[in-house]
């Protein structure tokens, strides 16, 4: 029987190819596209989503929370309801996500849970304190459940990604852009698809041992 691989924002971007890149190593993908079809800011509709997914496909072996959004500005322009959007997507969004579907992993004594996060989460960015801050969360939170989950059999890995080309980046110049392959020691913009594969290779067997990690994809931009 095919795995079952829960991946949140898979209608594009990295959730695109990370559900490609999944489905086309025989995994079964399931979870909302985008936002349309699930809020994450809604702990009710998270739940409900969660049992609909339950009642037909049972426990998935394998949760990505990748949906996020970005958040950049001035904190001092920042608003309190712009923090509680960007936190609540980026961070709330993936506790609620995992939650609905822990219990039924540690019952089984086997699961696999991967984050995406970011390099901004990994060291702060200018201008993008909330988001920075939002996915230094998601780094935190994947460790310390690491710790927890780990005696139920379950792993928990995060992956860091850096520049890669996805609508996040229409809002660089082209100069700005160049100015960041320019910093990346692998001389490029990353794709979707190195971020999938990494999802790839922390999700199967040969990462069996690999928990508690979070995995800079990002050309050499942070090392």
């Amino acid at each position: 029987m095919a795995k079952l691989a829960f991946v949140t924002g898979r209608g594009r971007g990295i959730g695109l190819a990370v559900a490609q890149a999944l489905e086309a190593e025989g995994y079964r993908v399931v979870g909302p596209k985008g936002r349309t079809e699930l809020d994450l800011l809604d702990p009710d509709a998270v739940r409900s989503h969660a049992d609909m997914i339950l009642g037909m496909y049972g426990v998935p072996d394998l949760v990505v929370n990748n949906a996020g959004m970005e958040g950049s500005g001035l904190l001092q322009d920042m608003s309190v309801s712009d923090w509680n959007r960007v936190m609540d997507t980026n961070l709330r969004g993936a506790f609620l996500i995992t939650r609905a579907f822990v219990p039924g992993m540690v019952s089984r004594k086997s699961g696999c849970i991967i984050n995406i996060a970011s390099i901004w989460g990994q060291v702060g960015a200018s201008f993008e304190s909330v988001y920075s801050a939002s996915k230094g969360g998601l780094i935190a939170f994947t460790k310390a459940l690491a710790k927890e989950l780990g005696p139920s059999g379950i792993r928990v890995n995060c992956i860091s990604p850096g520049c890669i080309n996805t609508r996040m980046m229409d809002e660089y110049t082209e100069e700005e852009k160049a100015a960041l392959i320019e910093e990346t020691p692998l001389g490029r913009i990353g794709e979707p698809e190195d971020v999938a594969n990494a999802v790839v290779f922390l999700a199967g067997d040969k990462a069996s041992f690999i928990t508690g990690q979070d995995l800079g994809v990002n050309g050499g931009f942070v090392i």
